[in-house]
């Protein structure tokens, strides 16, 4: 056991599992194994939808009664681009000037390796929690996240699992570990356009209806104006254009389609109908013949100030001495499925390498995030322990 307490070396030994999603390349074996020697019951869950690829899951749990903390996590990891980017093998956890150096280093092995060196030291010193932990671990977070939290949550659900409070080790931080957690997130809804015209002759356009002036109408319409300005949990809610694609290669015909897409993550001042009928709203304002499919992949969420949220916060003051911004900014994260569930927290590592070359964390921030997780492991299980 004593071997589980370095979440550095753990870090390390996970980060050489390449295991770019959704290939899981024995990252969840090797942690199932140290996890069973903790005393967990680990249940691997592979799930697959027709046209999308099979990926594999883990749950593992430990305890008979409550409380019940869940950690939630993933062990995919991006591609590593180019190797000549790197510095070093993208996957040989190299540690150069005090950092560890890999892909997947900050997001986010190093922060599953500091939970279970947390939970391992934990054991060390008190024994088992008097209540249950368990650990949702993920192989499809940074791919379409069809086959993996979203089912093993329903699969835990059926099985009897209620959760108290979930912790997702996403790299929250910024500059110092944890000086920053999520508390929620915005919603995403993505809408594809296509306008339809008629093709005809440049020099005759009276004959011909322009797909392109249609669409650009539309999409200065959608861009004109802010949706808001934001508010007390929430940033404004932003739209952004991410491609326009008419496929004209002649200089002399008036195109008759054309195509855009758009992103909007939005705040609990909309939902995906008030904003589905904007959109339409502003398609008729601009005129054309358009065909709209919008496709929504998160809703905005907040966890509200109360038991999990204290904790977090009194954890990383005990240990750091900082008072974490309460945030929701960025993209999507698994806590859009578990917020239907627990009440949910993101605090992990700096993130400030993640998806790049020469991904890389501090290894001293390693060691202060498990000594975080270890105190509100402590403080989790026992509510009257004085707040740091």
């Amino acid at each position: 056991m004593s071997d589980l307490t370095d979440p550095v070396r753990l870090t390390a030994e996970l980060v050489r599992c390449p295991s770019v999603t959704p290939e899981d390349a024995g990252a969840q074996a090797l942690l199932s194994g140290w996890l069973e020697s903790l005393g967990f019951a680990c249940t691997p869950l592979r799930f697959e939808e027709d046209g999308t690829p099979p990926v594999d899951n883990l749950f593992a749990h430990m305890g008979e009664r409550g409380p019940h903390l869940a950690f939630a996590g993933h062990t995919d990891v991006v591609p590593p681009g180019d190797g000549a980017s790197w510095s070093v093998d993208p996957f040989s956890a190299s540690i150069e000037r005090g950092e560890l150096v890999g892909r997947g280093a900050a997001d986010m092995k190093s922060g599953i390796a500091c939970f279970v060196a947390a939970i391992a030291r934990h054991r060390e010193r008190h024994g088992a929690v008097p209540g249950s932990i368990s650990l949702i671990i993920t192989g499809d977070e940074e791919g379409p996240a069809i086959n993996g939290t979203v089912k093993v949550l329903e699969w835990a659900d059926s099985q009897g699992h209620r959760f108290d409070g979930c912790i997702v080790g996403e790299p929250t931080s910024r500059t110092q570990v944890g000086d920053m957690i999520k508390v929620g997130r915005r919603g995403s809804l993505t809408g594809t356009v296509r306008a339809r015209g008629r093709q005809g002759h440049v020099a005759y356009p009276q004959r011909a209806d322009n797909a392109a002036h249609a669409i650009v109408r539309l999409l200065d319409r959608l861009t004109r104006e802010p949706l808001d300005d934001g508010n007390a949990h929430f940033d404004p809610s932003t739209l952004q254009v991410t491609t326009i694609d008419i496929g004209n290669p002649a200089s002399n015909v008036v195109p008759g389609e054309a195509r855009a897409v758009f992103n909007i993550r939005y705040n609990d001042a909309h939902s995906r109908e008030s904003l589905e009928t904007w959109v339409g709203n502003c398609a008729k304002a601009a005129g054309g013949r358009f065909e709209i499919v919008f496709s929504e992949s998160a809703k905005p969420f907040i966890t509200e100030a109360g038991p999990l949220v204290e904790t977090v916060i009194a954890a990383i003051r005990a240990i750091t001495g900082l008072d974490p911004e309460r945030s929701t900014s960025g993209g999507t994260s698994d806590a859009r499925f578990i917020c239907r569930y627990a009440p949910v927290v993101e605090l992990g590592i700096v993130g400030q390498t993640m998806h790049q070359s020469d991904e890389r964390v501090a290894v001293a921030d390693i060691e202060t995030l498990t000594r975080i997780y270890g105190d509100l492991i402590e403080r989790f299980f026992d509510p009257a322990r004085p707040a740091g």
